[in-house]
């Protein structure tokens, strides 16, 4: 659709002084023009002069139509950098409105008994002084959180479908408790770190740092720790978590008598961009 800008359709019609007097006709105007030329000097006639229209100092603009707008969409949430309202947290980087945080992950769906041990997790950390905090979900990462405009959403997405659509199903555990701090040090968390299926992770690693530096952006680790988040907590804690690691591990190891395997299966890739999910499903 073109826009049209109207000009004023007074603008052009009075310039050439062809105007008519109200209430008048063509020649009652030009009798009284001719006279009042004759005797401008002293007769009681007035000339009468056209009314004088001032140009607006700014053209008014149309609205765009509504059809317009929402081919942008941005579909966006109200964002918010008070940290009160995220628990503490504090974004790595700034909002800035079109930018969509990003980042690849398989989901992890803990079992019942997983909660049992989370519960002893948390309670130990507490007596050495780390108030942990569960996470709200659980997934292995297989890329750093990274920002995407709106407008390359799609292109990615398209990028990293044709990308992992050759890897196959997998099975991954994870046993070893570690601990992890981001790079800015303002949060800590207890993870853990995957012990069988490194190799296969580090495949689809693979995949999805192709379609990252498409798009000229970070990749992932070089050496990376594949592990579960399980707790965090604001702030540096490395130094007080690792003073009671021990203690966690040895809940691990003897959770109802043996030591706990958390067991992973990597089925479907997700990749989660603001507030969307996009979902990939890996041949069995």
């Amino acid at each position: 659709m073109m826009l049209v800008e109207y000009s004023s359709s007074s603008d052009g019609e009075n310039d050439d002084g062809g105007g008519v007097e109200p209430g008048g006709t063509p020649d009652d105007n030009k009798t009284c023009s001719r006279k009042c030329r004759q005797d401008v000097e002293g007769s009681d006639c007035p000339i009468k002069k056209k009314p004088k229209i001032e140009k607006s100092s700014a053209t008014a603009r149309l609205p765009l139509p509504g059809c317009l707008l929402s081919m942008f969409p941005e579909d966006e949430e109200p964002q918010t950098q008070d940290s009160s309202l995220h628990d503490g947290r504090i974004r790595s980087f700034k909002h800035e409105r079109g930018n969509w945080a990003t980042y690849v992950y398989f989901p992890y769906k803990p079992e019942e008994e997983f909660g049992e041990l989370m519960e002893a997790l948390l309670s130990t950390a507490a007596a050495f002084g780390v108030v942990l905090s569960p996470q709200e979900e659980f997934h292995l990462s297989l890329s750093q959180t990274v920002v995407l405009r709106h407008h390359w959403i799609q292109p990615f997405i398209q990028g990293l479908k044709a990308g992992v659509a050759p890897c196959k199903r997998f099975v991954c555990s994870a046993s070893r408790l570690k601990v992890y701090c981001n790079a800015e040090k303002t949060r800590t968390f207890l993870g853990m770190e995957v012990v069988t299926g490194h190799a296969h992770l580090l495949n689809v690693v693979r995949v999805v740092d192709r379609t990252l530096t498409d798009f000229h952006l970070d990749t992932f680790y070089e050496d990376p720790s594949f592990h579960v988040s399980l707790a965090w907590c604001v702030g540096d804690f490395t130094a007080q978590l690792r003073q009671c690691l021990h203690e966690l591990q040895n809940l691990v190891d003897n959770h109802e008598e043996e030591q706990y395997q958390l067991w992973l299966d990597c089925a479907e890739l997700r990749c989660r961009t603001g507030n969307k999910t996009f979902r990939f499903s890996l041949d069995a």
